[in-house]
């Protein structure tokens, strides 16, 4: 068994079985992994330097096909159901088998690496991919050693990524091809039959979203989060498509992280060592720093070049609407080195309401904040996916439903303690849509909404008026700075009065019809922060 590396491999692989791969590569270097991406024929190399690769059948994630083991550890404490899917220890026992036995004669690349910018609760990974490319990714993706460390990793975690492997859905517990199994309790995350490097990094952010909360009573976030000039920390928590990493990449601000952190006592920590940002019409003049950091080690996925050149044609979305790039986030010249901060003084839930009937801001109470962040709302756009149509709804509780494997309260709960015992402002920002639903109204313009953010942030909303919506009780400034005041009520903005009444109503009904899940869970004070309108 051939080796490349700053270390044996033969016992620390063998120790998880892998006994007979043909060629072992131990956190190479990214220059050394992209001449093996494209010596493997795996990508290309882009005008900028970034390596270009495809990731096959899918192209996103496939939450039908996650699972967790089931047994002592989890069996009481997951919130088991269409998102968190239970799976046999057998079944993981004989993927796992057949995984290993699937090595023998590959090529195998190990990253090792580190989760949690605080000290407190890093925790150690091994990641053992057959794709050099995932091996950059996990590079760019994950908090990167000290080579001193390297020598001494003794990872608490292993991750198996093995896209060309497929399980057998009549003798292997799952669903189909492709899975992403973890077992909470020996601490192994197998992922087969899909080559989308999401499923990396969201299989370790589930990990933390359970041993946080439950071990620690951190509050784990699928948010990004900045400092201000001025020290103030700001959280944005948002489903994609919302603006998360546009908006917390801001120029004037200081990057703490764009997806990923906990919050405990002292303040917010990232949890990964890099960017992984939406590049679909990615325009270098609206986001500059996501743009600047498209360069040599960064992977982009899915996207296509104008002909006869590998200059990235981002407007080309043919293959998928979701393309990618992932970064270190020191290629965000103005990102926090220590990636951490103290607490935050003011949080935002993003929405893009399609339906163009949410305030582009407005302050929400403790009771709201808890109901929107257990509703976690934004809206599909006609277009995007077969069959849509028309604006849709989507709610994905805590905004990041398919990686939160304890019961959204529990979140929700440690969020409403943190909210108030660090009096923190909580807003609601539609990025979405004004004068209309998609297709009549328009986009709200990015540099209103960072005007928004900014005089939220500044305290300069503190001695503005407020009128209360009427649909869903949202209370809403009267001016804000550097923003037209007709935009701030989406009822003035239609031509069609009616219409934004029966479209309120039904969005408002939307509302209360996804939170019908979550009633017998909920205490009063969250029952509180629902709609006041509904059909």
């Amino acid at each position: 068994m051939e080796q490349s590396g700053l270390k044996s491999l033969v016992g620390e692989i063998e120790r998880i079985g892998i006994t007979k791969a043909k060629n072992i590569y131990w956190n190479l270097s990214p220059a050394e992994l992209v001449e093996h991406a494209i010596r493997n024929g795996e990508g290309i190399l882009t005008n900028e330097g970034s390596l270009a690769c495809d990731t096959g059948r899918f192209t996103g994630r496939s939450p039908d096909d996650k699972y967790f083991v089931k047994d002592e550890l989890t069996k009481g404490t997951i919130h088991w159901g269409e998102i968190n899917h239970p799976i046999d220890g057998k079944f993981f026992d004989v993927v796992f088998k057949k995984m290993l036995e699937f090595s023998e004669g590959k090529e195998l690349y190990v990253r090792d690496a580190f989760v949690c910018a605080d000290f407190n609760y890093r925790k150690s990974l091994r990641i053992i991919t057959t794709k050099a490319y995932h091996n950059l990714f996990s590079y760019n993706m994950f908090i990167r050693p000290e080579l001193s460390e390297l020598q001494y990793i003794d990872p608490e975690y292993t991750i198996l990524c093995f896209p060309e492997f497929e399980a057998n859905p009549e003798t292997d517990g799952v669903r189909s091809n492709n899975f992403s199994i973890t077992d909470l309790t020996r601490k192994v995350m197998l992922i087969g039959g899909t080559a989308y490097t999401g499923e990396i990094k969201k299989s370790i952010f589930s990990v933390l979203n359970f041993v946080l909360p439950h071990q620690h009573q951190v509050l784990s976030m699928h948010a990004s989060a900045n400092i201000g000039k001025e020290g103030r920390v700001a959280v944005f928590f948002g489903l994609s498509g919302t603006g998360k990493t546009t908006l917390s990449a801001d120029p004037d601000k200081f990057l703490i992280g764009d997806d990923e952190h906990g919050w405990d006592d002292k303040g917010v920590f990232n949890f990964e060592g890099g960017c992984y940002a939406k590049v679909a019409n990615l325009d270098a003049k609206a986001e500059p720093e996501i743009y600047g950091a498209i360069k040599f080690g960064s992977v982009l996925e899915n996207v296509r070049c104008f002909p006869h050149s590998r200059e990235v044609d981002y407007t080309d979305t043919r293959v998928t609407q979701n393309t990618r790039v992932s970064y270190p986030i020191d290629y965000i010249p103005n990102a926090v080195h220590s990636s951490k901060g103290g607490l935050p003084s003011n949080i935002f839930f993003l929405t893009a309401d399609a339906f163009g009937v949410l305030p582009p801001i407005s302050k929400l109470t403790p009771a709201q904040a808890m109901y929107h962040f257990i509703s976690g709302y934004t809206a599909k756009v006609a277009g995007t996916e077969e069959g849509v149509d028309e604006p849709k709804p989507v709610f994905s509780a805590c905004f990041g439903a398919p990686f939160m494997p304890l019961h959204p309260t529990v979140y929700a709960n440690l969020l409403g303690e943190k909210m108030k015992k660090n009096k923190v402002n909580i807003w609601l920002i539609n990025t979405g849509w004004t004068g209309g639903a998609y297709g009549t109204g328009t986009r709200i313009k990015l540099k209103f909404t960072r005007a928004m953010i900014t005089a939220a942030l500044e305290g300069k909303l503190e001695h503005v008026n407020f009128k209360k919506e009427p649909f869903f009780g949202l209370m809403v400034p009267d001016t804000c700075p550097g923003v037209p005041n007709d935009i701030l009520l989406p009822y003035s903005t239609w031509q069609d009065k009616e219409g934004y009444k029966l479209t309120a109503e039904k969005l408002s009904d939307a509302f209360v019809k996804n939170f019908e899940s979550f009633e017998t869970f909920a205490n009063e004070e969250i029952r509180a922060g629902a709609p006041v309108v509904t059909i």
